[in-house]
């Protein structure tokens, strides 16, 4: 925006909602013939332009000017302008080379910038603006009133198109506030990335969903756990097979010992073995270290496997339960802290609505027709607003630091913030569905109750190994070869090879079988423990599952009179200033219908985040993995 003053040194207001796309004029564009797009979106800017200036202006006293550019005299331009000083503290980096002393001399009808040197210019020159021979004089506007036509046109200036024009007086005001910038359509419309601050971190739904994975401390223990059974599985596959032993042995007697026909013999000899089975003395085979040696209960080699296979099975889906848990509080986190940001916005909203109200009412304090009562009610009221304006800075704060801790992002100083500019209802499952298929789909898909099934028949498995214990033998295989050989006192003669085979079987019945029946029992105990959790575990569902149906189904309702209270609150609130332009009333009887509207938004809101939480319980509920959202 910029201010003109006309030869009567009266201030006028004129936002130039086109400018860049005129004719003569680097970057400018031309529409083609039969293409109304941006004369269309241009003429929309100048109409919202010309009502914010006549707003900002009021009544304009006699002999002021403010210039309509729709007027016939004015020039057919092809792009819109916007002008802010919120670009001020980029425009450094941004602006093109160097502009030159002089433009291209324009064509009829043209509109002209007369801009100075960048070095070396007196900053008592007056900038001036040509515009069909009228040079009018500018001075650069607060940026609170800059903030304010941006606001009421619907234009924001999020950045610098590299065919834009610029101007900075100099370099210690290339950060200024008081800057004047022309951009062209280009840099409205197809807003260009923005760059955030180093320590800010966008996410939205998605990108907080696909943090969920095997880095996760919940979800890492979980998938280890899952590697630990299939390691015992492959431990318990592998009792049939043999172990091999290798080294040597020495032994060494001095002293009587009794022979084999009863005598008792003094005697010094000892005996070395080496190779495949070692631990030989005398003439006793390779029982202690066979060099091949398969020693197991045939009922563990039989039942082991199948036990730990469904240990397995367990395991696996006790890791996706654990997943889809992680994305589902996950999900939670996110949408709090879009709460949070969307609070903070409204509550801006709010806040500027008040201070607005304060300022009229102030007007009419000061003008005789208010009293100072309702100027320090509206004043207190933009205090506590400012006080509540703090909350929801510190309450967005703290969601983001949950979600950091829920995706178990690194606290390194930076900040997660919501990619999303606003919340939509999640429409993942209607609210009319039936509630008995809803159960009966999460029966069938919880990955809860498929690791419990799986205890079970682990448990039975275990159960039916006690059962055939006592029926299956213990197997002992064993095979040596080895060189061996010894003497009397410390000789060592005569070692060759030697070669020993052992195979034995037998049968056990623990404590005259009383043991039997005992371990029967405690592994016939653990299957209904196991039966009894899984019960307990599909309540659970079927709860779950009720309890985000119902939610689903009420806050969807709540989100339609939210809609319809925001419709309302915003009419009482328009027609309340209407009211007080018309001099039908004052101020302070709009703050009421202000609140009220704040209130319909919040709650609108909360309807929404509720809403989509509840969809997303139920989603979890069902058994269907939030990730695929």
């Amino acid at each position: 925006m910029l201010r003109i003053r006309t030869s009567s040194a009266l201030q006028a207001s004129w936002v130039l909602a086109t400018l860049t796309g005129c004719a003569g004029m680097p970057g400018a564009k031309t529409p083609p013939s039969g293409d109304h797009r941006g004369q269309v979106i241009a003429d929309m800017i100048r109409a919202s332009a010309r009502d914010e200036a006549a707003r900002i202006l009021g009544d304009a006293p006699q002999g002021s000017a403010i210039v309509d550019a729709s007027s016939k005299d004015q020039p057919e331009f092809g792009s819109a302008v916007s002008l802010s000083d919120q670009i001020a503290g980029t425009a450094k980096t941004q602006l093109l080379s160097p502009i030159p002393a002089e433009l291209p001399s324009p064509a009829t009808h043209a509109t002209q910038v007369a801009p100075p040197q960048l070095a070396g210019h007196d900053q008592a020159e007056p900038l001036t603006l040509s515009i069909n021979g009228v040079a009018y004089r500018l001075t650069p506007v607060n940026e609170t009133l800059v903030s304010e036509v941006q606001q009421a046109s619907g234009v924001a200036v999020q950045g610098l198109n590299p065919n834009a024009l610029a101007w900075v007086p100099d370099e210690s005001a290339a950060t200024s506030s008081e800057q004047v910038a022309v951009l062209d359509q280009d840099s409205v419309l197809d807003q260009g990335p923005v760059v955030l601050p180093e320590n800010v971190i966008p996410m939205n739904l998605p990108s907080v969903l696909a943090s969920i994975n095997s880095q996760h401390p919940l979800v890492g223990r979980a998938q280890w756990e899952v590697r630990q059974a299939y390691a015992e599985l492959d431990a318990a596959n592998a009792l049939w097979l043999p172990s091999i032993q290798l080294g040597f042995s020495w032994h060494r007697h001095d002293g009587n010992y009794q022979a084999s026909d009863g005598d008792i013999v003094d005697v010094n000899r000892n005996s070395f073995q080496y190779g495949m089975g070692v631990g030989a003395t005398g003439a006793g085979t390779t029982a202690a270290r066979p060099g091949i040696l398969a020693e197991f209960h045939l009922a563990d080699a039989i039942f082991q496997p199948r036990v730990s296979e469904r240990r397995v099975w367990a395991g696996g889906h006790a890791a996706t339960a654990t997943m889809n848990q992680q994305m589902r509080d996950a999900s939670a986190a996110y949408f709090e802290l879009l709460r949070g940001h969307q609070t903070m916005a409204i509550v801006r909203e709010s806040r500027e609505r008040i201070a607005d109200l304060k300022k009229i009412t102030v007007d009419f304090s000061e003008a005789g027709q208010g009293t100072e009562a309702d100027a320090d009610r509206l004043q207190t009221e933009v205090a506590l607003m400012d006080g509540r304006l703090i909350q929801t800075q510190e309450d967005a704060q703290v969601a983001a630091v949950a979600l950091a801790r829920s995706i178990s992002f690194p606290s390194d100083g930076t900040t997660i913030e919501p990619m999303d500019m606003t919340i939509v209802p999640l429409d993942l499952t209607t609210p009319d569905s039936d509630r008995g298929s809803l159960v009966a789909t999460a029966l069938r898909n919880r990955p809860e109750l498929k690791s419990e099934q799986a205890l079970v028949a682990a448990a039975c498995e275990a159960y039916r190994r006690e059962k055939f214990a006592p029926f299956v033998p213990s197997v002992l295989l064993g095979f040596s070869s080895s060189g061996f050989g010894g003497g009397l006192g410390s000789d060592t003669d005569n070692i060759d090879g030697r070669y020993d085979f052992d195979a034995i079987l037998s049968w056990q019945m623990r404590n005259l079988g009383y043991g039997e029946r005992a371990a029967r029992a405690q592994q016939s105990a653990r299957v209904q423990q196991a039966k009894y959790s899984k019960l307990s575990q599909m309540d659970l569902v079927a709860e779950q599952v009720s309890t985000a149906h119902t939610r689903v189904q009420h806050r969807f309702t709540r989100i339609a009179i939210a809609e319809n209270g925001i419709e309302h609150a915003r009419d009482s609130f328009q027609k309340n200033m209407q009211r007080i332009r018309n001099g039908q009333g004052l101020p302070i009887e709009a703050l009421q219908s202000a609140q009220a509207l704040e209130m319909a938004q919040r709650e609108y809101l909360a309807a929404v985040v509720d809403y989509n939480q509840a969809q997303i319980d139920l989603q979890w509920a069902l058994g269907f993995s939030v990730e695929g959202l």
